[in-house]
């Protein structure tokens, strides 16, 4: 835990404001954080990971920890100090400096005394109802809580070597050299993970493209696509690029990738990317949407297709723990609609013998099982192939026909992906 050079009540009431933005939930977490620091730049590094990571811990906790505030109108600041408390494990006296009286004081004796035990499940788990009741449809109460108490931790840093540039041993080795601790990851072959969160902008790994951040269960779906220099790839939902990166490499920068999205904003964000990385076969494009005519004009053209769906997020409650609070049962049912006509459209893309992988960070199976079972029905020109058996070329591991990361068991955030072919 980031600990600033001293906790004083300054520092907690920045942490307040910037909590009450955050219970909000009108824009995404990690967003309103970063403009909430740029207002504020006399909060040096210290303070600024302080403040994140505690507000952060209060929305990973928010259900419980309100319960132990006594309710809705638990405050801000009640809750931070909760946090702190019981989540980030200070004690009184570490607490001194920022509690108002021996009354608060008192009251937060009585926080800490609360009773986990007697509370619901879903509670326990810090899970909305409807959530857990999906969730509890998967998989039994016991393995819940597993799941649970992963998601309700801080994720650890992960980069992706660029194999274009460096290897994974000589990045480990520059990254030791300047005194930061990693190790090689688990599953992929090119996945480094740090012991510590330093901030990486201007390492000379990162500016010079030899490493991205990327977690290291994304990195498996280059695995499972696996596109081959030469060849016609789309990258349907390219967002900011980290996967549009990876598939470049993997192409030994031949052929032609092309990088749609429906966001300018994030296909610019790609662009300093592309430069750092030293692609040149990336062809960034922007969609209206899935039936673009720049979509059909390549209709039976291409060899390869990545479809990272738009999704609930719910397999990266680890980094957006506000997505949980964020997200209902409407706004899964927009979505699952939204991946059922990205899926069609995309796979019209393919010509006879190409592979598509359809993927989501989300743990739920109408957005999973489901969307591929109902694609499966209507186009029996498709096929599943084993994800197992095309990792298992690459060295990796992982049973199953469809591959399903969950952070308790793989380290790695919630992550779903099917292989599918267009038959010959």
């Amino acid at each position: 835990m980031t600990r600033p050079a001293r906790l004083t009540p300054v520092l907690i009431t920045h942490a307040a404001r910037l909590l009450g933005e955050l219970l909000r939930f009108e824009y995404p977490a990690d967003a309103s954080v970063s403009h909430y620091f740029r207002e504020h730049r006399e909060l040096g590094q210290a303070d600024r990971a302080f403040v994140a990571e505690t507000v952060f811990a209060v929305l990973r906790r928010w259900r419980s920890l309100t319960l132990r505030c006594g309710g809705e109108n638990a405050t801000p600041r009640q809750l931070l100090l909760a946090a702190l408390s019981v989540v980030r494990g200070m004690n009184q006296r570490e607490l001194a400096s920022i509690l108002k009286d021996e009354a608060e004081a008192a009251w937060l004796g009585s926080v800490r005394a609360a009773k986990p035990a007697e509370w619901s499940a879903a509670v326990r788990c810090d899970w909305p109802d409807w959530l857990y009741e999906r969730l509890l449809a998967q998989w039994p109460e016991a393995e819940l809580e597993l799941l649970a108490r992963a998601l309700n931790q801080s994720a650890p840093l992960d980069l992706r070597v660029n194999i274009l540039k460096t290897t994974r041993e000589d990045a480990l080795a520059q990254l030791a050299a300047s005194g930061l601790a990693a190790a090689p990851g688990a599953l992929s072959p090119w996945a480094i993970r740090l012991a510590e969160k330093p901030a990486l902008a201007k390492h000379p790994l990162f500016m010079e493209g030899c490493v991205e951040v990327q977690d290291e269960g994304s990195q498996l779906l280059g695995l499972l696509l696996a596109p081959r220099r030469g060849e016609m790839v789309v990258d349907f939902c390219a967002g900011a690029g980290g996967k549009t990166l990876l598939l470049g490499a993997l192409m030994k920068n031949a052929g032609r990738l092309y990088a749609f999205d429906v966001s300018d904003k994030r296909l610019a964000n790609l662009k300093p990317r592309l430069a750092r990385s030293g692609l040149s076969n990336v062809h960034p494009v922007r969609i209206e949407h899935e039936r673009d005519l720049k979509v059909k004009r390549l209709a039976g053209k291409i060899d390869r297709v990545l479809v990272d769906a738009p999704c609930s997020g719910l397999g990266t409650l680890r980094r957006n723990p506000d997505l949980k609070w964020r997200q209902n049962e409407k706004s899964v049912a927009e979505l699952c609609a939204k991946q059922a006509a990205i899926l069609a459209s995309a796979a019209n893309l393919l010509k006879p013998g190409g592979r598509l992988v359809y993927a989501t960070c989300s743990l739920l199976h109408d957005e999973n099982d489901a969307i591929v079972d109902a694609f499966l029905a209507a186009h029996p020109d498709y096929q599943v192939l084993s994800a197992d058996e095309a990792l298992a070329r690459h060295g990796v591991s992982l049973p199953g026909e469809r591959l399903r990361l969950l952070p308790h068991v793989h380290q790695t955030d919630g992550f779903f992906a099917a292989l599918l072919e267009r038959k010959q």
